[in-house]
């Protein structure tokens, strides 16, 4: 047992040798490279295409930001909301978000432009249309 001890101690002091860092050359003394001109930032998308405008059946609008997972909804005076991601969608093109107090389902119709609001209390289905 003690000889297999020495063997282990050894191999180890062998492999720490082996392990050191090489000397390093001092650098030349060189100018940093110029930093390239930054690209030209792409045209800001209008407002009304980022926040996609929705009137509903039920007599009221709303719009809706769509950010990372989360559906950012402004329905005016029925109030602000933010849904996260959802699981289902019958199509890959339909996209469900809720919270505790409604659901959302976009990407509903032919087109993919109407949208589905199911709120908890007062029990409300709201259909809508993009546009």
């Amino acid at each position: 047992m003690a000889k297999i001890l020495v063997m282990c101690v050894a191999t180890a002091a062998l492999l720490c040798g082996c392990a050191s860092a090489p000397a390093v050359a001092p650098a030349a003394s060189v100018a940093p490279a110029p930093a390239p001109a930054p690209a030209a930032a792409p045209a800001p998308a209008s407002a009304a295409a980022a926040t996609p405008h929705y009137h509903c059946d039920q007599g009221f609008d709303f719009t809706v930001r769509f950010i990372d997972d989360t559906a950012v909804l402004d329905a005016g005076p029925r109030g602000n909301d933010v849904l996260l991601r959802d699981a289902g969608g019958a199509t890959p093109l339909q996209t469900v978000y809720s919270n505790l107090r409604m659901r959302a389902e976009f990407g509903l119709g032919a087109g993919g432009r109407e949208a589905l609001l199911r709120y908890a209390a007062p029990p409300l289905v709201a259909h809508c249309m993009q546009g």
